[in-house]
C-alpha cells in the first residue's frame, strides 16, 4: 500500500499546484487572459497529471499494488469532485469549449484560446508525469517506467463500436453537464463525479472512457496498435458527435447554427385577457338614467 499513499500524496500535490497557479493568475493576469488561458491551461494539466497517475494504478494495481477496482473507482469519483470544486469554472474538455461556442455563450476568438490552452495543459501534464514516473519512488512506478514506451491502444473493441461508445458517453456526461450547469455547486459537483465514474466503470474496458479529446490525445495517441485516423474517429468525432446530439436534444436546436427549436413547440406561457365590454355597457346604463332623471326634475317655468 506503500505505493498508493506516494500516488495519493501525488494527486495532492499537483491540485496544490494548480491551486497556486490560478491564485496567481488571477492576480496578476487580466480577467480575459485568466478566464480564456491560464485557467484552462491550470485545469488540464491538473486532469491530465490525474488522470495518467490513476490509470496506472488501475493497470498495476490489481496485480502488483494490491488493491482492487473498488479502490481506484473511489479515488476517481473524490478527484473528480476535487476537479469539479477546484477548476473555477474551468472545462479542461474541447468538447465543453464547443457547446459553449454553439450556445452562444463565447466568441470564436476565446474558445480558440482555451482549446489552445487545454492542448498545452494537456501535453504539459503528460510531460511532467512522464518525469514523474521516471523517479522510480515506488514499485509501481518501476513498472510503469519499463513498459510506458511500448504502451498499447486503449481501443480494445471494433472500431465503430469503439467510437459509438466514446459517443454515447459524451451524450450522457453532457446531457448531465447541461441539466446541472445552473444548479448549486453542492449538486452539481457531485452529479457529474457520479456520472464520470459510472461512465468509465462501464466504458473503461472498451475505449478506457475518455470523453475528453485532449486528454485522450495525451494519454494515447502515442501508444501502438492503432492508427492516427483511427485514434481520431474514436476520441475525437465521437465525442463532438455526442456533445452535438446532447445539445440537440436537451435545447432543440443548436443556437450557433438556426434558431428554429427543431424538437419542441414554443407555447407562451401568457394568456391575453379578454376585455369586459358588458360591464362597461351597464356601467353606463346608470349614468344615463341618472342624466335623464336629473332633466326631468328641473322645474319649468
Amino acid at each position: 500500500m506503500d505505493g498508493l499513499n506516494v500516488s495519493i500524496a501525488f494527486f495532492f500535490l499537483v491540485v496544490g499546484v494548480c491551486q497556486v497557479l490560478r491564485w496567481l493568475s488571477k492576480r496578476l493576469l487580466s480577467p480575459g487572459t485568466h478566464g480564456c488561458l491560464a485557467r484552462e491551461f491550470a485545469g488540464s494539466f491538473q486532469l491530465c497529471m490525474s488522470c495518467l497517475e490513476l490509470r496506472m494504478l488501475m493497470e498495476i494495481g490489481p496485480w502488483s499494488g494490491g488493491f482492487g477496482l473498488d479502490v481506484v473507482l473511489t479515488l476517481l469519483f473524490l478527484l473528480s469532485a476535487v476537479h469539479g470544486a477546484s477548476f473555477d469554472g474551468a472545462s479542461a474538455n474541447p468538447t465543453v469549449c464547443l457547446q459553449e461556442f454553439l450556445l452562444l455563450e463565447a466568441s470564436p476568438a476565446a474558445t480558440a484560446a482555451k482549446l489552445l490552452a487545454q492542448a498545452v495543459g494537456a501535453g504539459m501534464g503528460w510531460a511532467v508525469t512522464r518525469l514523474y514516473w521516471s523517479w522510480e519512488l515506488t514499485q509501481l512506478h518501476f513498472i510503469q517506467n519499463l513498459i510506458a514506451p511500448e504502451c498499447s491502444s486503449s481501443i480494445r473493441a471494433s472500431l465503430p463500436h469503439a467510437a459509438f461508445v466514446e459517443g454515447s458517453c459524451s451524450f450522457l456526461f453532457h446531457l448531465v453537464l447541461l441539466k446541472v450547469r445552473q444548479s448549486h455547486p453542492l449538486c452539481r459537483v457531485p452529479a457529474l463525479a457520479a456520472t464520470v465514474t459510472f461512465l468509465t466503470y462501464t466504458a473503461g474496458p472498451f475505449t478506457g472512457a475518455f470523453f475528453n479529446p485532449a486528454l485522450a490525445t495525451a494519454t494515447t495517441f502515442h501508444c501502438s496498435g492503432s492508427s492516427f485516423w483511427d485514434y481520431i474517429q474514436v476520441y475525437w468525432l465521437g465525442p463532438l458527435a455526442g456533445m452535438l446530439a446532447a445539445l440537440l436534444l436537451f435545447q432543440g436546436n443548436i443556437p450557433r447554427l438556426f434558431q428554429k427549436n427543431l424538437l419542441y413547440s414554443q407555447k407562451s406561457k401568457y394568456k391575453v385577457p379578454k376585455a369586459k365590454v358588458t360591464a362597461q355597457v351597464e356601467g353606463d346604463k346608470p349614468q344615463k338614467k341618472r342624466k335623464a332623471g336629473k332633466s326631468n326634475s328641473e322645474p319649468r317655468a
